[in-house]
């Protein structure tokens, strides 16, 4: 018998990947988690039926979430993750010699744990001293802090559920006040093609507008994600991502990545028309 993972990408499209066998199933006070194995991808984490991440592609994801900003901000010591409980973001972030503090701020410690387990590419960096965990939600975590990160990266799940409040105004406007006078924060953006997360999209957009003077979206192609055409929004309180970046001072840090460099960087603030025109739309 042949075992299949299927996630409703819509009411009429589906996306399914064939299992190998089922490595963890459980359900903390937020959510269900699974994790599997696939004969494609490798590892999978699902959340409450959702695909997370794959062992096969999470480097697109997390490459392009943290390294965008980092190429901006000349002198990052300081940074917040918000979400991200699979360590993704955080061991992207630990090849940075120049970040002194990482705090990441995780609503579900379960999923901290399972991803511990389950996933050590992962999450290999999350018991680094320099990291610090806090179980809590991350809109009443930012509620206390001002002016405290030179970087906050939001890596959420999607617009319900556990990370519904991450995509509201009051959310978006704290951010901006527990940010240096010269910070910038990087939002998971949802996708364009489909209607529904097309809507998530344009409100993101538009609250993060409201509240940064410098608000722009950034594109990537990650195959396990709905349509595979993801977006993340760049919003900062001074910096350009694409005039104000220092390609060359990135490039001698000599990190190797496996999708992002500094002429993707650049290509990826490019936005089809179909999407500008998305934008402009709530923009106005």
């Amino acid at each position: 018998m042949e075992l299949w993972f299927t996630e409703e990408h819509t009411e009429n499209v589906r996306f399914s990947m064939k299992v190998d066998k089922q490595l963890y199933s459980g359900k903390s006070e937020f959510q269900r988690i699974d994790i599997f194995e696939s004969v494609e991808f490798g590892r999978v984490m699902a959340l409450d039926g959702y695909l997370m991440l794959t062992e096969k592609d999470e480097f697109i994801y997390h490459e392009m979430i943290t390294h965008v900003p980092m190429c901006v901000h000349p002198n990052a010591k300081k940074v917040l993750v918000i979400g991200g409980g699979d360590g993704g973001t955080v061991r992207e972030l630990l090849r940075y010699e120049s970040i002194e503090h990482i705090d990441l701020v995780e609503i579900d410690e379960e999923v901290v744990e399972v991803s511990k387990k389950y996933l050590p590419q992962t999450a290999c960096g999350l018991d680094n001293p320099k990291v610090h965990c806090h179980y809590e939600d991350g809109l009443r975590f930012i509620r206390r802090v001002e002016n405290e990160y030179d970087v906050i990266i939001v890596d959420s799940t999607d617009p319900f559920g556990p990370g519904e409040g991450l995509f509201t105004k009051e959310f978006y406007g704290n951010c901006y006040k527990a940010l240096h006078e010269d910070g910038i924060m990087v939002n998971q953006h949802e996708s364009p093609f489909y209607d529904e997360d097309a809507y998530a999209m344009q409100r993101a957009h538009k609250r993060i507008k409201q509240s940064f003077p410098i608000s722009k979206v950034y594109q990537l192609h990650i195959p396990t994600y709905p349509s595979g055409h993801w977006l993340f929004g760049f919003a900062s309180k001074k910096y350009h991502p694409v005039n104000d970046a220092d390609f060359d001072k990135w490039n001698k840090l000599g990190l190797k990545t496996k999708y992002y460099n500094t002429n993707l960087h650049k290509a990826s603030f490019a936005m089809p028309n179909y999407v500008e025109e998305m934008l402009r739309d709530v923009e106005s």
